[in-house]
């Protein structure tokens, strides 16, 4: 049996369950079931928050025995091994399905195509590919991280009509309307981590977090490029560690003053497999992780800031010139005033996103927010690490001292897809994607 316009429209509510818990889900993806009997849907799932139970067997405790014989809708291959859970693909054998319908297979080693062999030995009729693009769409962060080791970024700016995205100076500036903030308020919610340069940390003194009513928990981790350690202690990142965490990605060669010159850093992923079933959330073994990698890094320039006379990166001019000048023992103290203060301290490569972006990936960070500055936006756009762009145009603007947005709508990069532009409020939003 070949699918059917009744599968599409089954197969859109699970893909719109599985957008329920977006960025609630560990390191597992948030996927949808539905299971139907004689065209009405007698069970529906999503996986829970924290990562399990899983959709399917949610969705069958529903359906109780109106499962038997009926059709079941996932968005992602059923798990096929023992983790925390069995394995979904034996719930949808004993409870009597005799046909399944997959939007998009898994790319886990251990699942990949399996679960659906499981399914077809036991005589259930089995189907894949339906709304393949919508549901890879919905379950992008988790297949970025799958196949391409990296959380999935998304770039979002706000520019006014003069092609400014701030004033220098002059910390945080509305340049779109409320509706257009809500709508970003709600993509932080749905997303594992949010990013920003020294720079802006330091200006715009920023909360990040969620501020909507109801969703406060669900605000994203948040990750400051610093290299130095200037986070300012009385900061509201600071301030707010202990209730939503913050790291602090400092330079590697500042985290440990005795290393020798040619020492060989650790590698930067321990050995873990994620996947739906069986992957806990990352827990810090202490508040200060080193990483690095093997093989020379790739060369990116550290990106200047918005604050006059001093780099995004928290590295003024003379520490530029000449690295030596820089006193490791501030730099320790800051370290430990700011772990004290709750924040976590992860020696890494700022200016690297080759390699930041796995270290990221092997905590667990799925999904990333770069909300700015705007070399750091640039930063991740000319590594070739952005996935998505979300361009908002405000109707007013700014005048001298701008600072200049890192792109505008005539320069997106060819490879990237124009999703498409709607009026949110006073103001527009562009949307571009690259392939998953």
């Amino acid at each position: 049996m070949s699918a059917s316009p009744d599968d599409a429209q089954f197969m859109q509510e699970a893909i719109r369950l599985g957008l329920l818990h977006l960025g609630q889900t560990s390191t597992n993806p948030s996927v949808g079931c539905v299971v139907v009997r004689d065209g009405t849907i007698v069970g529906r799932g999503t996986t829970a928050v924290g990562g399990r139970p899983h959709a399917e067997p949610q969705a069958l405790a529903e359906a109780g025995e109106l499962a038997r014989g009926a059709t079941a809708y996932v968005t992602l291959e059923p798990c096929s091994h023992h983790g925390k859970t069995p394995p979904c693909a034996d719930a949808l054998i004993a409870s009597g399905v005799a046909r399944v319908v997959i939007s998009v297979t898994d790319p886990d080693e251990r699942v990949s195509g399996r679960g659906i062999a499981m399914l077809r030995d036991a005589g259930i009729e089995v189907e894949t590919g339906l709304l393949e693009e919508e549901g890879r769409h919905s379950l992008a962060a988790y297949l970025t991280r799958q196949t391409k080791n990296r959380p999935y970024v998304i770039l979002k700016l706000a520019v006014s009509q003069d092609g400014m995205i701030g004033r220098k100076g002059e910390g945080q500036i509305a340049i779109t309307g409320p509706a257009a903030r809500a709508e970003v308020q709600q993509l932080r919610a749905e997303t594992d981590a949010i990013l920003v340069g020294i720079g802006t940390a330091t200006a715009d003194d920023p909360e990040l977090t969620v501020r909507i009513p109801g969703l406060e928990g669900r605000s994203p981790v948040r990750i400051v490029l610093d290299p130095l350690l200037d986070l300012p202690l009385n900061s509201k990142l600071v301030r707010t560690a202990r209730e939503v965490p913050v790291i602090a990605v400092a330079r590697e060669e500042v985290s440990d003053p005795e290393m020798d010159e040619g020492a060989a850093l650790p590698s930067v992923l321990p050995d873990i497999s994620p996947s739906r079933g069986e992957i806990d959330s990352w827990q810090a073994s202490s508040q200060t992780n080193k990483l690095g990698t093997s093989g020379p890094p790739q060369p990116i320039s550290p990106p200047e800031g918005e604050m006059p006379g001093r780099a995004e990166g928290g590295i003024t001019p003379a520490d530029a010139q000449d690295d030596t000048t820089t006193n490791l023992s501030d730099i320790e103290s800051r370290h430990q005033a700011l772990e004290a203060a709750g924040v976590e301290v992860l020696y890494c490569h700022p200016y690297h996103p080759e390699q930041l972006l796995p270290a990221l990936a092997s905590r667990g960070i799925s999904s990333l927010l770069v909300e700015g500055g705007a070399r750091t936006a640039r930063l991740f756009l000319d590594a070739g690490y952005v996935d998505r762009i979300l361009l908002y145009q405000g109707p007013g603007t700014i005048g001298d001292g701008g600072i200049e947005t890192p792109i505008r709508k005539t320069d997106i990069p060819s490879d990237f897809k124009h999703v498409g532009t709607r009026i949110v409020g006073a103001d527009s939003l562009d949307e571009y994607e690259r392939e998953v």
